[in-house]
């Protein structure tokens, strides 16, 4: 038996050094994809750099350098820097500022949202009907749970995609499976995002859509960039930090109470996740980061908050890359078909309703691309009808961050209902 274990033991099994080589790779993946190189530009053209901070981090795992079995980062990065992350990416919503957008900016995005939520368990239910292996299944690896992955991804963004991953227990396997689902088919819906975007006028002719809010739209938005980005000095990431850890901490607290009390009077709610202690962790860091986004911890948004916490969510999609195994990815066919048919509920959804109250296609684009993409997108798309309406994609992106750990736990529990 100790010979079987020396044996598997992996190449390196100290993670302070796994650590470093995650932060190495990391650097060496944000370096090319940023790189003028004509290599790197077309080598980023056809694979995403958000796909690579997975894969590269898979290889270590895949050929027994390092072990997901043995290494403990993951755990460190769950229940220290997913709460921060989360903390940090919603404390800068600007609910006045987004209600200013018009009401059919916010139908169309909360459109999105619903398409996702009701998409998925419908999606499950038709594809079930040729495979029904893919239903019925209750453990780790089951399909739902990975769905449910997803669709935090489909309406926030990968921190949120992160969290359900902990909240429903999905393996690793499923979960790469529905990694490699989300960028095939959010890629081809930014395709054709961005071909609405070329053509907007013509269909917002066609359609009788009122564009007229959209100028009125550029001049806030510029001005608001003007008024409040400044250069952070170091007492403004010291803040930063204070605020991200220091909510971790407190939601940590409050879970150490909350899961007993739960587990002791209301077993049967175990099914709701309601006995998991990051359930209530990130719920918790998500609510107080809307309610820092009513004071002024609101303006750290402008010396990088969201900055910092999205550096905190790649150390995060670094360490879940570990529990990869790029072999698993040839399952992959069939659960794409899931995901197309998700994306088609969430996309004909958006054009009735779109169509019923004649809202500018812009609204449109970035109402889904907020949900679906999240601010490493959402921004392209907006930027696409006009560069100055990028940060109205973040605005809505933020919002998406903000909902998706509650509409992503919603359609979890639906998907939990038809798929086990």
């Amino acid at each position: 038996m100790q010979e079987q274990i020396v044996a598997n033991a992996p190449l390196i099994a100290n993670d302070n050094v796994v650590l470093g080589i995650l932060a190495l790779i990391l650097g060496f993946v944000f370096y090319t994809s940023n790189s003028s190189h004509p290599f790197w530009q077309r080598f980023y053209k056809y694979v995403p750099a958000l796909l690579m901070c997975y894969l590269l981090p898979s290889l270590l795992n895949t050929f027994g350098i390092v072990s997901a079995d043995v290494s403990q980062v993951d755990e460190v990065a769950k229940y220290y820097l997913l709460p921060a992350c989360l903390v940090l990416l919603t404390l800068s919503i600007d609910i006045k500022a987004i209600a200013g957008l018009g009401s059919k900016a916010i139908i169309m995005f909360l459109t999105g949202t619903i398409g996702v939520v009701i998409g998925g368990p419908l999606a499950l239910l038709a594809v079930s009907a040729v495979w029904p292996e893919l239903i019925g299944v209750s453990g780790p690896d089951a399909v739902w749970r990975g769905m449910a992955a997803l669709a935090g991804s489909w309406i926030g963004g990968g921190a949120n995609m992160l969290a359900m991953k902990e909240i429903y227990e999905a393996d690793g396997k499923i979960f790469t499976i529905m990694v490699t689902v989300d960028i095939v088919v959010a890629n081809i819906w930014m395709a054709g995002l961005l071909y609405i975007a070329a053509n907007h006028k013509a269909i917002d002719a066609k359609s009788g859509a009122d564009t007229s809010g959209i100028d009125k739209l550029i001049a806030k938005v510029e001005e608001y960039e003007r008024n409040n980005k400044r250069m952070p000095e170091l007492k403004d990431f010291m803040l930063i930090i204070a605020v991200g850890f220091g909510a971790a901490g407190f939601a940590h607290l409050a879970a150490d109470f909350l899961v007993p009390y739960f587990q002791t009077n209301f077993p049967e709610l175990k099914k709701f996740s309601l006995h998991s202690k990051l359930f209530w962790i990130i719920v918790m860091v998500t609510t107080i980061g809307l309610t820092l986004s009513f004071t002024k911890a609101r303006k750290l948004e402008a010396v990088g908050a969201s900055k910092v916490g999205s550096s905190f969510l790649y150390i995060l999609v670094a360490t879940i890359g570990l529990h990869m195994d790029i072999a698993q990815i040839a399952e992959a066919p069939k659960y794409v078909v899931i995901g197309l048919i998700w994306m088609a509920i969430h996309v004909v959804l958006l054009f009735a309703v779109g169509k019923m109250i004649k809202a500018p296609v812009f609204y449109l684009a970035v109402g889904s691309k907020a949900n679906i993409g999240g601010a490493a997108s959402a921004p392209v798309i907006a930027s696409a009808f006009h560069p100055s309406l990028a940060p109205v994609g973040v605005l809505l992106a933020v919002l998406g961050y903000a909902l998706g750990t509650y509409m992503a736990w919603l359609c979890g529990q639906l998907l939990r209902i038809v798929g086990s």
